[in-house]
Order: structure tokens, then C-alpha cells, then sequence
């Protein structure tokens, strides 16, 4: 097993420690192999029809639901959809495909090796009801335990190392046993010296009140990343408080242009609507607390189906914040400079 020392100021990735500058344009959350079927779906017998040029809208607005758009475990597929995305200019994805998602971490060694894209694995586990029904009788420790190992050992039965520590699954109430794993986050957090990232429930106060919780258990909050801010948080004040907090706050829907939200009651915002959102942090001085990405997860945001695929932000995004006024500078430390200073080990 390697120690903490072992790979502080290297960023881990599923093909070993890099030295942060590696590290390019880089996605903070998204999911290159995984399975987030519902449960209520996952007993299906019927995976639903083949996504086609008519069926293509109806799965991706919600009209119909079934099995077959929620998971992905071909890597040819895969690494043909990742290798689109270093053409259009990225260099690194943050994969949190954690405990209840069917992580794959010899996949994800056999895609970074394949394009040459770096993939940083998170660990952990996802909500409450994904989660294994053995872990109701596990304890803080013994989560943080496999948490530490996941970082400095290996993850889900492998040697492939996981280099942050997510997406640690929240709902809004949150459980019993969500506040356990949060709890055990923050200890291998101390243990490892990795990022939490954190998938925050769908009420606007809940990303302050695991903020909170994550203070007062002793975490760092400079490295914890509050996941799913646009569909979660969308007024000034709470934006404000929460980056205040020392946080970092994650802008991970991109792509998802349709005000329609199916998860929720809300009008999802839109690309330009994200970006007048970060902008109003900017202008607060919070610059430093700031990363996007795509939080890719259906098969129907995949170019192959007929969606964005990951290199959206590249192509898309960048230029419409260089005429939206960002800066070079802006640019490059809400892709480059801030996911090199949460993926490298403290």
C-alpha cells in the first residue's frame, strides 16, 4: 500500500501519479463507464427500445424512462466518445462513477490508456438507495477505512487507485446512513490528503447544510467540491453564502440546454445562464472557487446517440464565454487552475 507521502503534489490517476501541470482542460464530474438505473427500473425485463432518431427525444425529455439510456459499459464505445473530447481540446476527466453506479476501474485504466486522456477515479458511495443493503450495519471507520484504501491501495477489487474521494451521495433529507459515509469521507480526506466531492440533494439549502457538516466534522472545505450547483441553487444570496463557506462550487450540467427538468419541480437554466452565474461569483472574488462539466450519465448525451458528447465545452462553452467577456485568465482557471489545485494531493 502507498502512504500519503507517497503521492503528495501528484495527481493520481487510474494510470498512476502525474505531476499536476499533466493535467490540461479538465472536466471535474462526469461518468465514462457506469450504471445509475433507478432501482425502481433496475428489475426491469424489458430495456426499453433502441435509441434512434425517433426515439432520441422521448428518452432524452423524459418521456419515456427505461434501463437502456442509464448505463454504459462498453469501453470501445467509451473510449471512441473520450478520444472525441481530447480532439476538441481536453486533456482530463474526473470520473465519480462510485459505489452503487457499477464503477469500473480496469475499464477506465484500459480508455486513459487507449486516448492518452488522464482519468482521475473517485471512490465512496452514491445515495442511500443505491447503495448496498449490507452497508446499513457498517460503521464510520469502517467506511473510512475502504475509502483510504481505495486512494492509496485499490479500488472495487483492483490495484487501480482512485484520486478523489466522490461523489458522496446526499439526498435532501439526508439519511442516517449518508450522514455516515459523509462522515467517513472527511476522515479519509485527513488519511489521504484527497478532494470530496459531493452530490448535494435537490433543496436549495442542503449544499450549506453538508457544508456545515463537513466543517464541523473537521474537513477541509478548500477541498471539498459541492456537485450539481445549477440544478440545485439559484439565487445570489445562497450562492454567495455557500462559496463563502471556502468550498468549491461545481457547474456540472453543461449541455443540458431544455428548461426541463425530470428529477424536479425547476427551470433547469440553460448554457448562458450558467455562465451569468459564475460570473456573479466572479465578481465577488470567488474565481478560485469555481469548475464545470457536463455530468454525463445518459447515453443520450453521447455523440453517438445523438448528444453533446464531452467535448461540448470545449467546442461550445469556451467560445461563448470569450464573447460573454471571460478572460483568458478566467478561462483557464476555471478548467486548468483550479482542478490541478483540488486533484493534487495536499
Amino acid at each position: 500500500m502507498l502512504t500519503r507521502d507517497d503521492i503528495r503534489g501528484k495527481v493520481q490517476t487510474v494510470r498512476g501519479p502525474v505531476e499536476p501541470a499533466e493535467l490540461g482542460n479538465t472536466l471535474m464530474h462526469e461518468h465514462v463507464l457506469w450504471d445509475i438505473t433507478p432501482p425502481s427500473l433496475a428489475a426491469r425485463n424489458d430495456p426499453g427500445p433502441e435509441i434512434t432518431l425517433e426515439s432520441f427525444w422521448k428518452y432524452h425529455y423524459g418521456e419515456i424512462s427505461y434501463p437502456r439510456n442509464y448505463a454504459l459499459h462498453d469501453v470501445a464505445v467509451a473510449i471512441d466518445e473520450v478520444a472525441r473530447m481530447r480532439a476538441d481540446g481536453g486533456r482530463t476527466i474526473v470520473e465519480l462513477s462510485c459505489g452503487g453506479l457499477k464503477p469500473d476501474p480496469a475499464g477506465l485504466a484500459a480508455i486513459a490508456e487507449a486516448t492518452g486522456v488522464n482519468i482521475v477515479m473517485g471512490c465512496g458511495y452514491y445515495v442511500d438507495e443505491y447503495q448496498d443493503p449490507r452497508n446499513r450495519s457498517r460503521g464510520v471507520d469502517d467506511f473510512a477505512a475502504e475509502m483510504t484504501a481505495q486512494v492509496l491501495d485499490g479500488a472495487w477489487g483492483t490495484k487501480v487507485r482512485a484520486g478523489i474521494i466522490g461523489e458522496i451521495g446526499c439526498q435532501a433529507p439526508w439519511t442516517e446512513l449518508e450522514r455516515r459515509v459523509m462522515r467517513a469521507a472527511v476522515l479519509a480526506q485527513a488519511a489521504t490528503g484527497a478532494t470530496i466531492n459531493v452530490h448535494p440533494g435537490r433543496h436549495p439549502d442542503q449544499p450549506q447544510e453538508v457544508a456545515d457538516f463537513i466543517r464541523a466534522a473537521g474537513g477541509d472545505l478548500g477541498r471539498v467540491v459541492i456537485s450539481h450547483i445549477d440544478r440545485t441553487v439559484f439565487d445570489a444570496d445562497r450562492l454567495l453564502r455557500l462559496a463563502d463557506t471556502g468550498c468549491t462550487l461545481e457547474f456540472d450540467l453543461f449541455g443540458q440546454e431544455t428548461s426541463y427538468y425530470r428529477l424536479s419541480d425547476i427551470d433547469m437554466p440553460n448554457d448562458a445562464q450558467r455562465l451569468k452565474h459564475i460570473r456573479l461569483l466572479i465578481g465577488h472574488g470567488h474565481l478560485d472557487r469555481v469548475v464545470i462539466s457536463h455530468d454525463i450519465c445518459y447515453l443520450t448525451r453521447l455523440t453517438r446517440f445523438g448528444g453533446h458528447g464531452y467535448g461540448h465545452i470545449f467546442r461550445n462553452v469556451v467560445p461563448m464565454m470569450r464573447r460573454r467577456g471571460y478572460s483568458e485568465d478566467e478561462v483557464d482557471a476555471i478548467l486548468v487552475r483550479n482542478p490541478m489545485r483540488l486533484l493534487t494531493i495536499a
